[in-house]
């Protein structure tokens, strides 16, 4: 099998469940196809309410499908007709709380899941998991002596130790500190990768998603709007919604010119090649805050309306003179009190628009 193999499948699919006031049916996940690669990492992104966690239950055997297919290896798992229970699907789950258990050990917490193995086998299985988590040390310990890191580690491990066809995470880092969550989804992405894992985890947090996936899906209503490489989401989103999602960005007025270049109230950018805009046509820029630079020489001067420290840079919104305001990463030994005016110049070099 080459490794291009779809592993998951899933095609036009549907979910409702029944409304509130118990008077009619709710539509969660509605028309959403979408494809892994055996050993690809994919991510559902969106925020709360899109549907994403009702996808993974869905993958997992837990909510029934109303219509559309989810496929694992070629094999119909769910459809409106066909319901795989899910034990029997090979799908490994890392919950966003991690769900050890608290009067386990943390090898007996890897070796819960391989019930099917001699007891001997079990533990040196597990054993190798602690190893390929960095956790050896770790067998003897409980779930509470550990940071949550580790905790994260240890479900992780639990997940993959029965050698599932699939891992799905859901929100895996959402009640970690933010400085640990991208650190721990690079150091997620490693073990997946090392281990030809195919995985796929919901989260709201963008920065986690393009931290640990190969493929990201930007949700909104129950769809998925673009499936992509997260470049691409970045630099070629498909509508305004996955343009606004990604990224920090304002649409800002531009009127086409001649030469392929648009007039915007801070200067001219050129146009992608292929742009169909014609000559005086007024469209939508996308700036976003890496496509303004700060230079306290330039004669191109905005306010300070807000900031906030990140720590290496500050992210500015600024107000440009006709009122609108645009945000720009600006290093943080560059200071600046509410209410100052700076200089700023456009150093986009990739322009996004959108026609009225």
């Amino acid at each position: 099998m080459n490794s291009t193999h779809t592993l998951l499948s899933i095609k036009q699919l549907e979910i409702d469940y029944p409304s509130l006031d118990g008077q009619g049916r709710v539509t969660a996940v509605k028309g959403l196809n979408l494809d892994l690669a055996q050993g690809e990492i994919g991510c559902l992104l969106g925020s709360s309410g899109c549907g994403k966690s009702t996808v993974l239950r869905a993958i997992c055997g837990f909510e029934p499908v109303k219509a559309g297919e989810i496929l694992l290896r070629d094999q119909v798992v769910s459809s409106a007709s066909i319901h795989t229970p899910p034990n029997l699907r090979k799908v490994g789950m890392v919950f966003q709380d991690f769900a050890l258990f608290p009067h386990l050990s943390v090898l007996e917490n890897i070796a819960f899941g391989l019930q099917h193995l001699p007891s001997q086998q079990r533990s040196s299985v597990a054993k190798e998991w602690l190893e390929r988590v960095s956790l050896s040390d770790k067998a003897d310990a409980y779930p509470h002596e550990l940071s949550g890191g580790q905790q994260q580690r240890v479900a992780l491990a639990r997940a993959m130790a029965p050698e599932p066809d699939l891992i799905l995470l859901d929100e895996p880092f959402s009640s970690l500190d933010i400085e640990l969550r991208e650190r721990l989804a690079g150091e997620t992405r490693d073990i997946l990768k090392a281990n030809n894992i195919t995985a796929l985890l919901v989260t709201h947090d963008q920065f986690e998603a393009f931290a640990i996936a190969d493929k990201t899906g930007v949700m909104a209503d129950g769809k998925v709007i673009q499936w992509d490489v997260p470049y691409e989401l970045y630099h070629q989103p498909v509508n305004r919604y996955v343009a606004d999602f990604i990224g920090r960005g304002v649409f800002v007025k531009g009127l086409v010119q001649p030469n392929n270049k648009v007039r915007i109230e801070l200067g001219e950018l050129d146009l992608e090649p292929g742009h169909t805009g014609k000559v005086g046509d007024q469209i939508d820029v996308l700036l976003r805050a890496d496509d303004i630079s700060h230079d306290d020489h330039s004669p191109m001067q905005a306010e300070v309306v807000r900031k906030i420290f990140r720590g290496a840079d500050f992210l500015y919104t600024l107000k440009l003179a006709s009122g609108v305001e645009i945000f720009a990463f600006v290093p943080s030994h560059h200071d600046h009190a509410i209410g100052e005016k700076i200089g700023i110049y456009l150093a986009a070099d990739h322009v996004v628009t959108f026609n009225d």
